[in-house]
């Protein structure tokens, strides 16, 4: 043994890549069917794209909920983005609902939402610090 030590990482930096990563994909594909929608009021491609864009965003949904359990549990991060994950997912869900009955009164205004929250957290998770935040437990014993 030579005593040298590689650095490591700290735990749970992989998780928090893992659910970044998952955030940008869903974001991604949110902006996609953002931009699909418009393509279907004027083109008989529109619709195929928009309809696979759906199935690739709510995938996307269903990979981030995956990772911020992972992250969460296994990973000893904070429960939150579970909740932010679960909600999107469960807005994914009836987007589709209000999509295959075609009702887009409804359809349209709900994605605008989905845009919106799923660009608020990209923003939270890209300028969320690398370090974790003590746990409410480690601040009262200190």
């Amino acid at each position: 043994m030579t005593g040298r030590t590689t650095p490591t990482a700290r735990p749970g930096t992989a998780h928090r890549k893992t659910v970044r990563a998952a955030v940008a994909l869903q974001a991604l594909a949110l902006f996609f069917q953002a931009g699909t929608a418009g393509a279907l009021l004027v083109s008989p491609q529109g619709a195929l794209l928009h309809d696979v864009g759906s199935r690739v965003m709510y995938g996307a949904s269903m990979l981030y909920l995956v990772a911020a359990i992972v992250a969460w549990r296994p990973g000893g991060g904070s429960p939150r983005p579970v909740l932010y994950a679960s909600g999107l997912l469960v807005l994914a869900s009836v987007q589709v609902a209000l999509g295959i009955a075609h009702l887009p009164a409804l359809h349209v205004p709900l994605g605008v939402v989905m845009v919106v929250l799923g660009t608020l957290d990209l923003v939270r998770v890209l300028t969320a610090s690398a370090e974790p935040r003590p746990s409410r437990e480690a601040v009262r014993t200190a």
